[in-house]
Formats: C-alpha cells, structure tokens, sequence
C-alpha cells in the first residue's frame, strides 16, 4: 500500500520544492493525494513520486507544462509517444539553430565578412503574380514561405510556369519599425487572374546594387552590412523598398548551404565607384 508523505517529505523525495508542488498543484498537473480540509496541508502518496520524477525530467527537457499535462493524460501508449516524440522534434530543431548561429557567430568573429562583391543591374518592369500584406518582422519567414508556396500551387494549378526566379519587396518601415509591407511574387509571362490573396502585380523598373548570399537566410545580414556599406560610399540610394532574388531557395532544395539569393538596394546610379565603373550583376 501507498504511503503518505507531507509536502516537506514529498519535496525531499523528489528534489522539487515546495513552492513548484504547491504550483504544479495549481495548475492541475500534480495534485496531492489528499489536502486536509482544516489545515490546507498537502499530502501525498509513495506511489505519486515516480510521476513527479517524470514531471522534472520533462521540465529539464524545456517542456512546458501544458504539453506535460497532456502526455501524462494520453490515454494510450501510441498517443502519449507521439507527443514526447513531438517536443523532441522541437527540440532538434532548436538545437540545430542554436548550432547554425554558433558556426555564423565563430565565423563573423573570425575576421572579415565573406561575402560575395557588390554588382549593379538595371531591371526592367515585370509582370507577376503576387501576394502582399503588412506582417511584422516575427512573422515575416513564415509568412513568407506560406505565401511562396501558394503562388507556386495557384500557378500549378493554372497550368502556369514562373518565367523568372521568385522574389521579394520589404519596406523600409518592416526593418525601422519591425512590422511593414512585404511582398513575395512570382513572375509569369501573362497576367494572372486574381484569386484569394494571389493578384498580377507590375514590379516596376529599377536600378539596382545587387550582392548575392549564399546560404541560410539567417544570415542575410550580412550581405545586407555590406551592400549597405557599398551603397553609402559608392551609390546614391534611393527610397523604395529592399528586393530579394530567390535564385536557388526551397522550392529547389532543402539543403540550405545551396541556397542563393540576390539582395537588391534600389539607387540612383553614378555609375563609379572610386574610379572605376561597378560590375554586372551575375
């Protein structure tokens, strides 16, 4: 038979304080056995500390304690796996995060920044489809990869096909001020009709100081540092939104390290930099 413990007791068994008990008892993940209804004191039960062991072994696993509650309230074996196998998907993937901003930070210490050389290109306008909307800039990758993948199903499911690589406009204010408009689009060869959030969109003329960047786009910013830095001391910028240029992205491979954009600054030309003209862009 179980034997009762008080909350002091149960506490030292555990090496759960006595304030996390009386919270996890709050919340409704581990209740005493028995709370004496003169006294307000807790009790709990021998049979009750492998399920607070549990309950500490998952919080030192950073899961928070609604998906605790749920796993200890599976009412099967195949459901209770499939929600720890879920947390440890999450936590690979923070892990890989963690492990990519490690390499980014190891490297941007380790001297100067390695990207690729500042070119300018003039584009023409070009007919796209498009979806656009004011996000903020915690939402702004997700937003975007859903918005990418549909233009890519509605032109799929038109019978179209992207006439050039898929891109990106952001205003300034998206980065000033952390929530602006952005727009992703897709060019076509024709106009598409208008359906849901897709709409033909003209992305108008412009000249452009281009760099591209290899890689994850976590770490766009660099090559962000360094056309900015290129285009204080060589161009005259002008107001309008940043475009990107998904060259190679994931719609064509999840392998990140292939991945290759061109990030575009519009300006003015002068058509020198220290003497000498600018590149083509590639």
């Amino acid at each position: 038979m179980p034997v009762a413990l008080t909350i002091g007791d149960f506490s030292r068994a555990t090496q759960l304080s006595v304030k996390t008990l009386r919270h996890y008892h709050r919340v409704g993940l581990l209740a005493p056995a028995d709370v004496d209804a003169d006294t307000g004191y807790r009790w709990y039960t021998t049979d009750q500390i492998q399920t607070a062991q549990v309950i500490r072994r998952f919080r030192d696993l950073d899961m928070p304690l609604g998906q605790i509650h749920a796993v200890l309230a599976a009412p099967d074996l195949g459901t209770r796996s499939e929600l720890i196998a879920a947390h440890m998907a999450s936590l690979e993937q923070s892990l890989a995060r963690t492990q990519s901003a490690v390499a980014s930070l190891r490297d941007l210490l380790a001297g100067p920044s390695g990207v690729g050389p500042v070119g300018q290109r003039t584009v023409g306008a070009t007919m796209t489809a498009a979806i656009t909307a004011v996000v903020t800039m915690a939402d702004l990758v997700p937003w975007y990869q859903g918005a990418l993948g549909e233009l890519h199903a509605t032109l799929d499911a038109r019978g179209m096909r992207p006439v050039g690589p898929a891109g990106g406009l952001f205003a300034g204010e998206l980065f000033a001020d952390e929530r602006g408009e952005a727009t992703v689009f897709v060019p076509t060869a024709t106009e598409v009709p208008r359906l849901g959030r897709v709409e033909p969109v003209v992305v108008p003329a412009a000249e452009l100081a281009v760099i591209e960047h290899r890689g994850s786009l976590a770490d766009v910013d660099r090559a962000y540092g360094a056309l900015a830095a290129h285009v204080a001391n060589h161009e005259l910028r002008l107001d309008g939104p940043i475009r990107e240029y998904y060259l190679v992205g994931r719609q064509d491979t999840a392998d990140e390290n292939a991945w290759r954009t061109d990030v575009c600054w519009p300006v003015f030309s002068t058509g020198v930099a220290n003497g000498t003209a600018t590149s083509s862009g590639s």
